[in-house]
C-alpha cells in the first residue's frame, strides 16, 4: 500500500475497494443519526401516544437523542482502545455489522424502551465504525495530499448518507401502504406490546438500515490491515493504548481543545440543525397546505415537507464537506481552515432559525415540467438551512481530517475516539435535549410549539458557534504532515 503512493499514479483495483468500503460506512453513519428527526414524530405517537409540544413528547425525544448518543459514546471510547489494541479492519467490519442489524431490528419495535435500546446499540456500531474507519483510511494512504484528500471525499459521502435518509423516508411515506406488513412473533418480543401501524412509514426507514452490511459481508474478506499498525504488531513494537496518556502534558492540550471544538461543533448540528423537521409544521406554506384537512393527511403533508428540507440541508452539508475536501491541501493551518466554516457561521445559523424558520416567504420557482416533476418553489428557509448545513458538516469533515495527524499510532483510535466520542456523541448531542427542554418553556418567545423551538434553536446555534470559534485560538497546529508514529 506505501509503494503505490511513491508517485502520481491513479489508486489500486484494492485502493478503490478500500474507499468504496469507507464511503459507504460513513454514509449510513450519518444516515443512521439523522433518520431520528425524520421519524421521532411518528414514533411517539404510535409507542406513547405523545403529542408534538406536550411535555412528555419534548422529554421523550430528548432521551432518544440523548441516550443512545451518551451509550454511543461509552462503548465508543472502548471502541477506540479496540481498534489500537485488535486492528483497524476487523472493529471497523464488526461496527458496521452491529449498527445495520440494529437498525433493521429497531423497525420491529413493540415498545419506546425496545425503540430506546435498539437505537442505543445503532449508536454504539456508529460510534465505533468512525474512529475505526478514520484510522484505517489516514494510515492506509500514507501520502499526506493524497490522504488529506481521501478522507476529505470519503467522508462526503457521510452528507450522502443524509440526503439518502431524507430520499429514503420520503419514498417509504409514500409507499408505505404498499410495502409488506411488519409483524413481530411473539417468541421474538421481549418488550411486550404489539406493532399498532404495521404499515408506518417510519418503520421502513429504521429497516433500511440494514442495506451497507450487504456489501460489507461480500467484500470483507478482500480487505487489507492498516499496514503501519500491522507493521508494529508483528515487530512487537506495537505499544498498549491508554486513556491516561492523552492527559500527559505533550497531548493534554490537544486532548481537550479538539473534545470541547468537536462537542460544539456536535451542538450546532443536535441543537439546531435536527430540529429542523419539527419547526416545519409551523411554517406558512405548510399551514396553508394543512388547513382544513383530515389529521392523517396533515400529517402526511408535514412529513413530506420535513423530508424535503432535510434534502436541501444535506446537499448543503455535502457541499461543506468537498468544500473542505478542497481546501485542506491548499490551507495550511488548522485554525485558518476550521474558522472559514465558524466565522460566518457565528452570523448566519442564529439567523436562520430566528427568522426564516418562523417568517418563511418564497424567492422564486423552477420549472422543473422537463424533468415531469413539476414547479419548484424555492423559499428563504431553503436557502438559509442550505448554508447552515453547509458551515455545520462541514466541521465534522474537518475533524476526520485533523485528529490523525496529533496522535500516534498505538493512541490514534483511542484519542479519535475520545474528542469524537466524549465530545461529539455525549456532550456534543446533549444540545438536543438543552434545546428540546428549553423550548418547552414559558420564557422563550413565540406563540407556537414549531416557533418556540425555532428560537431556542437560534440562542443554541449563536452559543456553540461563538465557543467554537474562541476555542480555536488554543487548537494546537499538527506539527508535520505525516502522521505521527
Amino acid at each position: 500500500m506505501e509503494s503505490s503512493e511513491a508517485g502520481p499514479k491513479g489508486l489500486t483495483a484494492t485502493q478503490w475497494l478500500i474507499c468504496v468500503i469507507a464511503a459507504i460506512g460513513f454514509a449510513f453513519d450519518i444516515y443512521e443519526l439523522l433518520m431520528l428527526p425524520l421519524i421521532v414524530a411518528p414514533a411517539l405517537s404510535e409507542l406513547v401516544g405523545a403529542a408534538p409540544g406536550s411535555a412528555e413528547f419534548g422529554a421523550w425525544v430528548g432521551r432518544l437523542f440523548y441516550i443512545p448518543a451518551f451509550a454511543g459514546g461509552i462503548f465508543g471510547l472502548l471502541g477506540g482502545y479496540l481498534t489500537d489494541r485488535f486492528g483497524r479492519r476487523r472493529v471497523l467490519t464488526y461496527s458496521i455489522l452491529l449498527y445495520a442489524f440494529s437498525a433493521f431490528a429497531a423497525g420491529f419495535s413493540t415498545s419506546i424502551y425496545m425503540l430506546l435500546v435498539l437505537r442505543c446499540t445503532t449508536f454504539i456500531g456508529v460510534c465505533v465504525e468512525f474512529v475505526a474507519a478514520v484510522a484505517w483510511l489516514a494510515e492506509l494512504f500514507a501520502e499526506p495530499h493524497r490522504r488529506e484528500r481521501v478522507l476529505g471525499y470519503t467522508q462526503a459521502f457521510s452528507s450522502v448518507g443524509g440526503l439518502l435518509v431524507a430520499v429514503a423516508n420520503g419514498l417509504c411515506v409514500a409507499y408505505a401502504a404498499k410495502f409488506p406488513m411488519i409483524n413481530l412473533p411473539d417468541w421474538l418480543n421481549f418488550f411486550g406490546g404489539a406493532i399498532k401501524e404495521p404499515h408506518a412509514a417510519w418503520r421502513y426507514t429504521l429497516m433500511s438500515g440494514l442495506i451497507p452490511a450487504l456489501p460489507l459481508i461480500i467484500i470483507r474478506p478482500f480487505l487489507p490491515e492498516s499496514p503501519a499498525w500491522e507493521k508494529k504488531r508483528i515487530e512487537g513494537t506495537l505499544r498498549r493504548p491508554s486513556l491516561a496518556e492523552l492527559f500527559t502534558p505533550e497531548l493534554r492540550r490537544t486532548t481537550l481543545v479538539t473534545t470541547i471544538m468537536f462537542a460544539l461543533s456536535y451542538g450546532a448540528a443536535f441543537g439546531a440543525i435536527q430540529h429542523l423537521p419539527r419547526m416545519v409544521p409551523g411554517l406558512p406554506e405548510v399551514k396553508a397546505q394543512t388547513a382544513g384537512k383530515p389529521v392523517p393527511q396533515q400529517k402526511k403533508i408535514e412529513q413530506a415537507a420535513a423530508a424535503n428540507y432535510t434534502k436541501v440541508q444535506e446537499v448543503g452539508g455535502l457541499a461543506g464537506r468537498c468544500l473542505l475536501a478542497l481546501l485542506v491541501v491548499r490551507i495550511v493551518s488548522r485554525r485558518k481552515l476550521i474558522r472559514v466554516f465558524l466565522a460566518p457561521g457565528l452570523l448566519l445559523v442564529p439567523l436562520v432559525f430566528a427568522y426564516t424558520a418562523i417568517h418563511n416567504h418564497a424567492l422564486f420557482t423552477l420549472d422543473l415540467s422537463w424533468l415531469k416533476l413539476g414547479q419548484a418553489h424555492v423559499t428563504l428557509l431553503h436557502a438559509g438551512i442550505f448554508f447552515a448545513g453547509l458551515l455545520t458538516v462541514g466541521q465534522f469533515s474537518f475533524w476526520g481530517n485533523y485528529l490523525p495527524r496529533v496522535y500516534p499510532i498505538h493512541l490514534r483510535g483511542t484519542g479519535e475516539s475520545f474528542a469524537a466520542n466524549i465530545g461529539g456523541r455525549m456532550i456534543g448531542t446533549s444540545f438536543a435535549w438543552v434545546t428540546s427542554s428549553l423550548a418547552v418553556q414559558g420564557f422563550i418567545p413565540g406563540g407556537t410549539a414549531p416557533a418556540k423551538l425555532a428560537y431556542t434553536a437560534a440562542a443554541v446555534a449563536l452559543f456553540v458557534y461563538a465557543a467554537g470559534y474562541a476555542a480555536s485560538f488554543w487548537l494546537p497546529e499538527p506539527k508535520q504532515e505525516a502522521l505521527p508514529d
